[in-house]
């Protein structure tokens, strides 16, 4: 029997945080959560906390590789660069470009995803385009973006199987709502993004199944005036509809420390996915690097601690860690430790709503594990009851 026990630590869960608290793990499952451990052969965790891994809903890259590259290579580089900040599940997510290069995306999911020495569960696919709108284009390449194309996604879509389980769409472009219908009826969770609805489009698009808003406040409409008249964009239809669930790239640049406090107090925990959008320059000290694929992406720069375009009217993606998105909201913002964990763990596993026993710690779930201490330095990470690292001493 595989077992491990970790004990003298502080548990966070989505209610509280319990003191003095212990794990035991036995072959990938939790099996016990309690307080003072009396036992041999534990793993001393020192008062740090423990939390469920991070779970990474939206991520290009890191490590000087992306998804986009198409090699089993890349999902090395960027599972090991990211698990270091304590993300043990993510979301590959392909940026928008041709469908060639989306099918062999595809592929090469399907085949790091049977590589046992990728340290990072791979969860399902997430594209991002390349049906979204050109004025809300922000980083994504101009030439791909175009209105949905059935006979395009539907090959797309059959061809991922099981493994794509997210589109990002914007909802206003022809044949988007009837795209958001055939993708809900296959199990894939249609997403508003890089997108100029309006809010009588964004309720149209949320009766067919556009539940969930990419990186709100990019690439995404807000208040305008025609005629003299405002109309509201998806940044107000996010706070209207109640059930709209959005995430946000915590990373302190792309938000305010303001606005993502008002995210939080508008929709809280339950409905607020933390992400990175993180490209391949996450966890690399650069200054420059590509976004997308090395063959045709686009040069961009590292500056402030953002990628932006070269001539900076728009950031090009992040290159922030899981931890850093913990941190600007326990350390900037001032939310509780606890919430900040939820929006990280708990409400993307939620989101996505694929039936994962992840996101928390308690009896029955997956055995991914991490801690931490009070700055958010990750010592620790366990995948699927496997230690991965260990820095406790």
């Amino acid at each position: 029997m595989d077992k491990t026990v970790i004990k003298n630590v502080k548990v966070i869960t989505p209610v509280e945080i319990v003191e003095n608290g212990y794990v035991v793990v036995e072959n990938g499952t939790i099996v016990e959560v309690g307080t003072n451990y009396i036992g041999a052969d534990a793993v001393d965790g020192k008062g740090r906390y423990l939390s469920p891994g991070f779970v990474d809903i939206h991520i290009h890259g890191g490590g000087g590789s992306d998804f986009m590259d198409g090699t089993v290579e890349a999902y090395k580089n960027i599972t090991n660069a990211h698990v270091k900040h304590g993300t043990t599940s993510m979301f590959p997510t392909p940026l928008a470009a041709s469908k060639d290069e989306l099918v062999r995306a595809i592929k090469v999911y399907k085949e790091a995803k049977k590589d046992d020495t990728i340290v990072c569960n791979l969860l399902g696919m997430h594209f991002e385009g390349p049906y979204v709108s050109k004025n809300q284009a922000g980083a994504l390449d101009p030439r791909y973006l175009k209105d949905p194309v059935k006979e395009e996604y539907e090959e797309l879509v059959e061809l991922s199987g099981e493994d794509l389980v997210r589109w990002s769409i914007a909802p206003e472009l022809g044949g988007a709502l009837e795209f958001g219908d055939y993708l809900k009826a296959h199990g894939v969770l249609p997403t508003i993004a890089h997108s100029d609805a309006t809010y009588e489009e964004v309720t149209k698009a949320f009766e067919h199944g556009y539940t969930h808003v990419t990186h709100l406040y990019s690439s995404t409409s807000t208040i305008v005036r025609k005629d003299g008249f405002r109309h509201a964009g998806i940044i107000e239809s996010a706070y209207i509809i109640d059930d709209l669930d959005v995430e946000i790239i915590a990373d302190g640049c792309h938000l305010p420390p303001c606005l993502l406090k008002l995210v939080y107090k508008s929709k809280g925990i339950d409905h607020v996915a933390l992400t990175t959008d993180a490209m391949r320059a996450a966890g690399q000290n650069v200054k420059t690097s590509i976004l997308g694929s090395l063959e045709d992406g686009q040069e961009i720069i590292i500056e402030d601690g953002v990628a932006k375009m070269p001539d900076r009217t728009s950031f090009a993606g992040s290159i922030a860690t899981t931890d850093r998105l913990v941190r600007t909201m326990v350390k900037q913002v001032g939310v509780p430790l606890k919430d900040a964990v939820t929006m990280m763990t708990k409400t993307p596993i939620r989101i996505i709503n694929k039936g994962y026993k992840k996101g928390e710690i308690a009896v029955g779930m997956d055995a991914d594990i991490i801690m931490f201490d009070d700055d958010i330095n990750v010592s620790y990470v366990m995948v699927g009851g496997k230690t991965i690292i260990d820095n406790n001493q």
